[in-house]
């Protein structure tokens, strides 16, 4: 499955937020921060990366979301719920 990423504004909370859907491995998780990292600049503001509707994370993507959260202070949203869906998952 592919990556989706998609930016949404939402004006109630005043925060641009990357939708990011499919599954996420090394390479688009390099280009995830890439994004990131340049419409911050652009916009001159941090942004919430949401991940709650990720189907897959692989093992080398994880230290890149990690960064993104702890050395570049990018808020991180429904990882909550991306872990509980993936535990479903493999009781399944």
């Amino acid at each position: 499955m592919p990556t989706n990423i998609t930016q949404v504004e939402d004006p109630e909370r005043n925060k641009t937020i990357l939708h990011v859907d499919g599954s996420l491995e090394f390479e688009d998780a390099i280009l995830l921060e890439k994004i990131a990292l340049d419409l911050r600049e652009k916009l001159g503001k941090n942004l919430t990366l949401d991940l709650a509707d990720l189907d897959f994370l692989d093992s080398e993507s994880a230290p890149i979301i990690k960064r993104l959260e702890n050395e570049h202070g990018f808020e991180l949203e429904g990882l909550e719920f991306f872990l509980q869906k993936a535990i479903t998952q493999s009781e399944k």
